[in-house]
C-alpha cells in the first residue's frame, strides 16, 4: 500500500480549509438573508418577531443611530373656556283682567246745595249733642308717636233733615264680585228693623260659601234721623272692628285706632248711612233732585270723614225681573284717597229701600248687590 506524500498532505489540507471557509461564508450569507427576509416580511405583514431576535435587531439599530437631543417642552397657556350664554328667564303668562263696568258719569249740571254750607266751629265752643247747624268737614287727625293724644277736630253741629225711617224688612240680594280678575257669585242679606225709637241693621255678603263682609249697626231714631251707637264690621280674613258713638263723652272712638272725634249729632256709620239717605228721601222727596249734594259725617272701622253724597238722578233699573225707577246716589272719594266708591239706588216705589248697592275699590275690584227678594218684618221683632 502506497503512503501519501507530504505534498499531497498539504494539498488535501488546503482543500479542506478552503472548503470550510466557503461553507462558512455561505452559511453567514444565508443567515443574513434570512434575517433580512424576516425583518422585511414583518414590516410588510406585521409579523411579530420573537422577543430575542426583535431585541437584538432593535439594539443593533439603536447602537448605529446618532444620539438625539431631548426636546425642550415649552409651557402652553391654558385655553380660555367659553362662557355659557345666559338663559332667558321664563315670563309668566299674564291673565287678562276683565274690564270693570264704566263708572256712572255725573251730568254736567250745576250742583245745588241742599244742606247748610260747612262752617268751621269756634275752638272754644263745647261739643253739644243734638245742636242745629252744619258739621265740620274735618280730615282724620294724624296720630302722634308716644303717649301724646292725637289732636281732635273742632266741635261741630249736625244738620237736621226731615226724615221718616222705612218700615222693618228683610232684603236679600244677588251678589256679583270681581277680585283680582276673577268673577265670583253669591248672595247677601240686609235685615233692617225699627220700632220707631230704636233700630238694628244686620248685613252680610258672601261669594262661593265665604262671607266677604259682615256688619252690624244699632242705635236710635231721633230728630236727626238714624243715630248709630255701635257699629261692628268683619271682613274676610281680618279681625272684627268696633266703632262707638259715645253719648256720655260726646265722642266717636275706635277699637282698632287711637283716633277720636267729637260727636254733635247727625253722624253715621258705613251701614247706617244708606238708611239715613232712605229716611231723608222718604221724609221729604223734594230733598232729592239731580245734582244736589248731602254731606254726612261718616265713621268707619278706623277713622271718620265727611262723605259728600251726590244725587245723580232717577234711573230705570232691573229689580228682580221688574223695571223700577230708583234714585242713584254716589259717593266719590277725594283724589288720591284709598277709600272705595259707593253707589246706591233707592226705590221710592218700595219705601225707598236700597234695591242695589255697589262698592268699588280704587283698583277696579267691586262688589255688586242687586235686590232679589223683599220681605216685610214685624217691628216687634227688634233685636
Amino acid at each position: 500500500m502506497r503512503m501519501p506524500s507530504s505534498s499531497e498532505h498539504i494539498s488535501t489540507a488546503r482543500f479542506t480549509f478552503g472548503s470550510r471557509r466557503r461553507w462558512l461564508g455561505v452559511l453567514l450569507l444565508t443567515a443574513l438573508l434570512h434575517i433580512l427576509l424576516i425583518v422585511w416580511g414583518g414590516r410588510q405583514f406585521d409579523a411579530p418577531l420573537s422577543v430575542e431576535r426583535r431585541d437584538h435587531i432593535v439594539m443593533t439599530n439603536i447602537a448605529a443611530l446618532p444620539p438625539v437631543e431631548k426636546p425642550v417642552l415649552l409651557p402652553q397657556e391654558p385655553k380660555a373656556q367659553p362662557k355659557p350664554s345666559p338663559q332667558p328667564r321664563p315670563v309668566a303668562a299674564i291673565k287678562p283682567r276683565p274690564a270693570p263696568e264704566p263708572a256712572v258719569e255725573v251730568p254736567d249740571t250745576p250742583i245745588r246745595e241742599t244742606v247748610t254750607p260747612i262752617v268751621e266751629a269756634q275752638p272754644a265752643a263745647p261739643a253739644v249733642a243734638d245742636a242745629a247747624g252744619s258739621i265740620a268737614d274735618t280730615k282724620p287727625p294724624t296720630e302722634q308717636p308716644g303717649p301724646v293724644e292725637p289732636p281732635q277736630p273742632a266741635a261741630a253741629a249736625g244738620k237736621h233733615y226731615q226724615t221718616s225711617a222705612p218700615p222693618s224688612a228683610e232684603l236679600k240680594y244677588k251678589v256679583e264680585a270681581v277680585q283680582k280678575g276673577q268673577n265670583y257669585h253669591g248672595s247677601g242679606k240686609i235685615t233692617w228693623q225699627t220700632d220707631g225709637a230704636n233700630y238694628t241693621i244686620n248685613g252680610e255678603a258672601g261669594a262661593l260659601f265665604i262671607t266677604v263682609l259682615d256688619f252690624k249697626s244699632g242705635g236710635e231714631i231721633n230728630g236727626f234721623g238714624v243715630a248709630p251707637v255701635v257699629y261692628t264690621q268683619k271682613r274676610f280674613r281680618k279681625p272684627p272692628t268696633e266703632t262707638t258713638f259715645d253719648r256720655d263723652h260726646n265722642s266717636i272712638v275706635f277699637s282698632s285706632s287711637a283716633n277720636k272725634y267729637p260727636r254733635s249729632g247727625g253722624e253715621q256709620d258705613r251701614a247706617s248711612v244708606v238708611w239715613q239717605l232712605a229716611s231723608i228721601g222718604r221724609g221729604d222727596s223734594s230733598q232729592f233732585s239731580p245734582g244736589a249734594v248731602i254731606d254726612l259725617f261718616v265713621a268707619g272701622p278706623l277713622d271718620a270723614e265727611t262723605w259728600r253724597m251726590q244725587i245723580v238722578g232717577q234711573e230705570q233699573i232691573d229689580v228682580d225681573g221688574d223695571q223700577r225707577s230708583a234714585w242713584h246716589v254716589i259717593r266719590i272719594p277725594e283724589p288720591g284717597s284709598h277709600e272705595q266708591r259707593l253707589d246706591i239706588w233707592l226705590s221710592p216705589q218700595q219705601e225707598w229701600y236700597p234695591v242695589k248697592l255697589r262698592f268699588t275699590e280704587t283698583d277696579g275690584d267691586y262688589l255688586d248687590m242687586s235686590l232679589s227678594n223683599l220681605k216685610p218684618l214685624n217691628p216687634n221683632g227688634l233685636n
